[in-house]
C-alpha cells in the first residue's frame, strides 16, 4: 500500500480521512510504546494466554500485567475471554503481529 501524498488540491474529506488515520496510528503507537505492553503482544502472537501465564512469562506482578492489558484492551488490540475464574487474552486482529514483524525487522533482524 502506497503512502498518501498530501497535496493542495485534496478535498476536505480526503484530508479528514488522513487526519483520522494519523490519529488512529498515533493511538496504536502509544499503546505499544510501553515495554510491558509490547512484550505482552509478543507473547500473544503465539496464541491465547491467561493472565497468570503472562505474569510468569513477564516475571511481573498481576496488578502490573492487568494494568497493561487494560490499556491494550482499551485500544482494541487484545480480547479477553473468561473461563471460570481465569481470564485469557488473545490478539483481536493481525495489526499487532504485523507491527511486531516490522519492529523485529527494524531493530532485531541484524542481531541474528
Amino acid at each position: 500500500m502506497a503512502l498518501p501524498v498530501i497535496t493542495e488540491d485534496m478535498t476536505d474529506e480526503e484530508m479528514d480521512r488522513i487526519a483520522q488515520s494519523a490519529c488512529d496510528a498515533s493511538n496504536f503507537l502509544k499503546a505499544i510504546s510501553h515495554e510491558g505492553r509490547l512484550m505482552i503482544l509478543c507473547h500473544l502472537v503465539t496464541g491465547e494466554k491467561s493472565v497468570t501465564e503472562l505474569e510468569d512469562l513477564l516475571s511481573a506482578r498481576q496488578a502490573a500485567v492487568s494494568q497493561q492489558l487494560a490499556r491494550l484492551r482499551l485500544e482494541g488490540l487484545v480480547t479477553p475471554r473468561r473461563d471460570g475464574k481465569t481470564i485469557y487474552y488473545s490478539l483481536t486482529d493481525d495489526r499487532p503481529k504485523r507491527m511486531l514483524e516490522t519492529i523485529y525487522d527494524l531493530f532485531c533482524a541484524d542481531a541474528d
